[in-house]
């Protein structure tokens, strides 16, 4: 388990997947998949789930799968390090928080922030990137309160209801990066009350 001010990530577990169809069938989805929109069965989501435990040993040296958790014990969503390249020292990030009240209060930027610091302290990777829509405003900004740097930008990338928005793509190098304890001062995290 990863501890943070506001999360912690924890193995990706039966609480998590509990809530995989309740996610994959609302806004948080879109988000995810950079504009798709779909209705997803109950036995969709469960073959997904059992082809997911059937590959994981085969991803277990490019990828590594983290569920969200506050701390109070609610499953917010996940996030990943992917495409793991051991000789190149580089990851891509991924995150869901498939709770939207949960959106802007700190709890994905906490998250990022742990798997940040996992990704350079523990498994010492050299550089770490994520890309999302031009359209998702919250996930660019939690990514530059980070101190990722928007490196790329493809134009008219991603179809999103009916337009089209860029792709962003974001980095992050290790000595760029302050530290976790650091950036959680800056930023000003705090424990919250849960209710």
């Amino acid at each position: 388990m990863l501890e943070g001010v506001l999360v912690d990530l924890v193995p990706y577990g039966k609480a998590f997947l509990e809530n995989e169809r309740r996610w994959y069938n609302s806004e948080v989805y879109f988000w995810g998949t950079a504009g798709d929109r779909a209705v997803f069965t109950r036995a969709q989501v469960e073959r997904w789930q059992a082809e997911r435990a059937e590959g994981a040993e085969r991803r277990a040296s490019t990828s590594v799968w983290f569920g969200i958790l506050t701390k109070d014990g609610k499953p917010l969503g996940d996030i990943a390090l992917d495409e793991m390249l051991p000789h190149h020292r580089v990851a891509l990030i991924g995150e869901m928080i498939g709770e939207p009240e949960y959106w802007g209060g700190g709890y994905g930027t906490d998250a990022l922030l742990l798997i940040v610091e996992y990704a350079f302290d523990w498994l010492d990777l050299r550089k770490l990137w994520l890309s999302t829509m031009g359209i998702n405003a919250r996930m660019q900004r939690a990514a530059l309160k980070v101190g990722f740097r928007e490196e790329a930008r493809r134009r008219w990338f991603w179809y999103a209801d009916g337009v089209w928005t860029d792709d962003v793509m974001f980095g992050l190098l290790r000595d760029e990066w302050p530290g976790r304890d650091a950036l959680v001062e800056r930023l000003g995290l705090r424990a919250r009350e849960e209710v």
